[in-house]
Order: structure tokens, then sequence, then C-alpha cells
């Protein structure tokens, strides 16, 4: 790339078919920065007939050069793609910044995310293997792992580069081919990333990216009858709506959803380790993840002393505008800020153990909350119950292990656990009994896990992303048997 400004490519177009073109209609959306209110650009309102031609190019993909490519010459095209992405960090986090909201630091770490996905797939394509099967005399039976043909990838606004990597860069690795559609509040590293794809030589077709409103793109993504996958991140209540579309063409779907995530800290925890984890996991990103660990659950004895401790911690984070790299910037939209505070209203009658500060400068048009911490809050308190994607924990003091378990799992979600304890059988015993779809022992997101299957049970969602168990979700399984004598 020439230009390293941060936004160097026409924002307003959709990549479909190789080639970089306005929306159908020709209408544009506006994107918002949240640290200040102010537009940022414009781009495609894209809808069903761009849908309609991305799938088609996608199929035409498959038919054709990218559905002929061998395994291992598609890892080395995402391997010089990591490699392109590793070389435009510092761009990519500048449009993270801007377009999310995002401190620098984040937005940079998200980046390198997003490189290590493709360098993670590319070096993984050539090695999804079958198996041969142990059957009657006379018979040789084997299976094959085969891509589905074209997938379709609904985005969130949250992580869009990480969410690409471990969903675009999967589905690429097995052979499919991909229309991506970014969320609308959010969309311009998905598109750069589109870019990025084409300059490490990913052939036309490919990778489709149609830009939209989620009621208009998204909803023909989801009940198009020529997507054979459909790979969603979001709420609970559009997740039904995808898969109740995707059922109509009987169209497997992989969904990530919400999250109320536990960490349950026992006497015997070690506090010093635990306690950056313990905020760190409520608040990062603004608290806008669906992995956020927004339930503490901490056993009498320490509870006093945790509480003091998280409020102390809670008294020193700063929010403020993205670029100025603070623990945490705004909000995504205003919209947002508007859930977020009306949650915060429903606990004026609790404790507030701690909270964060806004800086005096940060603009008033930003979406901007405090970071808050309330303690003594019953199991089944609403802020306790319900995802509420904002920098906002509650502390829940229990007296045994069971009663941590039946709290731990006393609400409709299931994403990921943790646990801080010395205890190596109560440990063992927990991860078992916990459910969650990721159960960390002394330790939170161990890193992000590139390597590690993500998913959720419950209302958290299905299927698995990350590790190669997203390429088997990427991929059909057929059975060969031969009879020789």
């Amino acid at each position: 790339m020439a230009d390293t400004s941060p936004l160097w490519f026409d924002p307003s177009l959709c990549l479909i078919g190789g080639a970089w073109r306005p929306a159908a209609g020709g209408t544009t959306i506006s994107l918002t920065n949240p640290s200040d209110g102010s537009e940022i650009c414009q781009i495609a309102r894209g809808g069903a007939a761009d849908i309609d031609a991305a799938v088609g190019a996608a199929q035409s993909a498959q038919d054709g050069a990218w559905g002929a490519m061998s395994a291992t010459e598609r890892g080395r095209i995402l391997s010089r793609l990591a490699q392109v992405i590793a070389d435009n960090v510092a761009t990519l986090a500048a449009l993270e910044v801007m377009d999310v909201g995002k401190p620098l630091t984040q937005a940079r770490a998200d980046a390198v995310a997003l490189a290590r996905y493709c360098e993670f797939y590319g070096g993984a394509a050539d090695k999804v293997m079958g198996e041969t099967i142990p059957y009657m005399n006379g018979y040789t039976v084997y299976t094959l792992r085969e891509p589905l043909g074209v997938t379709g990838h609904i985005v969130p606004w949250n992580y869009p580069m990480q969410i690409i990597g471990r969903s675009v860069g999967a589905a690429l690795a097995m052979g499919n081919s991909c229309v991506l559609k970014p969320a609308e509040e959010a969309c311009l590293t998905a598109l750069a990333f589109a870019h990025l794809a084409e300059e490490a030589g990913l052939p036309a077709g490919a990778l489709n990216v149609v830009p939209g409103l989620g009621a208009e793109a998204g909803a023909a993504l989801s009940g198009h009858a020529g997507v054979q996958h459909l790979s969603f991140t979001g709420s609970v209540a559009t997740g039904a709506l995808v898969q109740a579309a995707a059922a109509r063409n009987v169209v497997p779907v992989t969904l990530e959803l919400g999250g109320k995530s536990p960490q349950i800290v026992f006497a015997d925890a070690d506090l010093d380790a635990a306690l950056p984890f313990l905020v760190n996991a409520g608040i990062q990103n603004a608290g806008q993840t669906c992995s956020a660990a927004s339930r503490i659950l901490v056993e009498r004895p320490i509870y006093e002393q945790v509480k003091a401790r998280m409020g102390d911690a809670y008294a020193e984070l700063t929010v403020g505008p993205a670029a100025e790299d603070l623990r945490l910037g705004p909000l995504i939209s205003a919209r947002q800020k508007e859930i977020v505070t009306g949650f915060l209203a429903m606990g004026t009658d609790l404790t507030i153990a701690g909270q964060g500060q806004i800086v005096p400068h940060a603009p008033a048009s930003g979406a901007y909350v405090r970071p808050t911490l309330f303690a003594d809050v019953p199991p089944d308190h609403p802020l306790a119950q319900q995802e509420i994607f904002g920098p906002v924990q509650v502390l829940i003091p229990f007296d045994a292990e069971d009663d941590a378990i039946r709290i731990a799992n006393g609400t409709d979600y299931g994403l990921v656990a943790a646990v801080w304890t010395r205890d190596g059988a109560r440990q063992f015993r927990l991860a078992r009994r916990l459910k969650a779809g990721q159960v960390f022992l002394n330790t939170y997101g161990a890193g992000g896990g590139v390597e590690l299957p993500f998913g959720g049970v419950g209302k958290s969602g299905h299927g698995r992303e990350k590790g190669f168990e997203a390429l088997y979700g990427f991929s059909q399984l057929k059975t060969v048997a031969a009879q020789h004598g």
C-alpha cells in the first residue's frame, strides 16, 4: 500500500467477484466515530441484489480456480496474507481506533491476532486429514473432509478483525468461498482485510464483502438458497432469526452469541495473580465482549477483601477518546450508551464498590460511560442475569462449592468460566461441573487462544470456532467404501 493514511481505500464500495463497485441501489450509510460522534465516511448500503451477486461470484470461484486449488496452495496464500497483515498492523489499528473506538493498544492487539489467525490457518490448510476405518474383509473404507461450498459470515462490530480471522480464515483454509457481511457500525477493517487479501493473491470471488444493514444485507445472506453454511456472531435475538432463516434452506449454522461469564474466587486463591484478570476480563473493550467476565463470585471469607481491592482498581480506571490509548474507550454508539445507562439505572438499589472516571476533556458527543462495580448483588438480579455489553461487573458472595456452581450455572448463558483456587482436585471438579464452552483455571482468556476451540452452550450458541474445530465445522465428511474382494 503506497498510502499509509488511515482511510486509504474507497469505503463506499462492495467487493463482488474481484470488482469493487457501489451497492446496486446506489445508497450509502453514514459511519460515525464513537469517540466524538463525528462522521467518518459513507459505506455502501448493500441489499438483496448485492448479496445475490456476491453468492453467485462465490459459487463461480468454487467452480473455477479457487475450487480447483490444492490445500497446499490455499495455505500459501493465507500465509502470504498473514505477512501482509503483519506489515500493516499500524494502519489496521488506526482504522479500528477511529471506527470502533478501541484504545490503540487493544486495536493493535486485534490486528496482530488477525495476522496470527491467517498464519495458523495457512499452516493448517493441508493438515486436515481423513481416516481409514476397519471394516469387513474385502472392503477398504476411508473418509474425506471436503469444503461445504459458499459460506456466509455475519460479523459484529466489537471485534471485527479477530472474528473475521477465526471465521473467514478457517473457511478459506478449508477451500470454501466466502460472503462477508460486516456490521454497519464498524466495517472499515473488514474492507481493508479484503484489499489486503487481494494483495496476497486470493483469487477473485473467493472472498466477497457486502456492507449493509442487518435487516437488509444480513437477512438476505441468512436466507439465501446458495449459501451452504452460515457463521454468525452477535445477539441472541438476531442469532435466532439467522438460524430460522437458514433452517428454511436446511443450512448448518455456527452461532456465537451472548454471555454472562463467571469467575469463581475461592478463599485459597492467589489474589495478587487473580486481581488483574478479575478486572480486565470485565472492562476490556469497554465491556463489549461476549466472553466478558461480568460476574465475580467470591467465597465469603475473602469477599470483603476482594471487594475493596477491586473497588480500588476501578477507581484508577480512566475512560476517554480511543486515540489517547487509555484503559477504556467509548462504547460503539450513542444507542449502546443508552442501553448501558439503562442497566446502570437498574442498580440504584445496589452498593457501588468502585467506579472509574471519564476524562474531563472527553467530547460530550462521545459514547462514554463510567465503568462500575456493583457489590452484594443477588444472583437473580437483572444485572447478574442479563448481558449488559458495557463496563459493568457484579460481585456475588457464596458460601460453599455447590453454592458457587449453582450461581455460576444459573443464567441462560454458558460461554466462558474461570476458577481461582490452589486446590487441584477442586479445579478439575469444577471444570467438569461448569456449563461453559471454555473453562480457565487460575487464568482467564489464555491470551486469546487462536488454537483453542471457542463457543458456548445454552443461549451462548452452538458450534465451535478457533483451532482445528473450526476447520471441521467448515467442512463436510464424506465416507468412501470400496469393495475389492
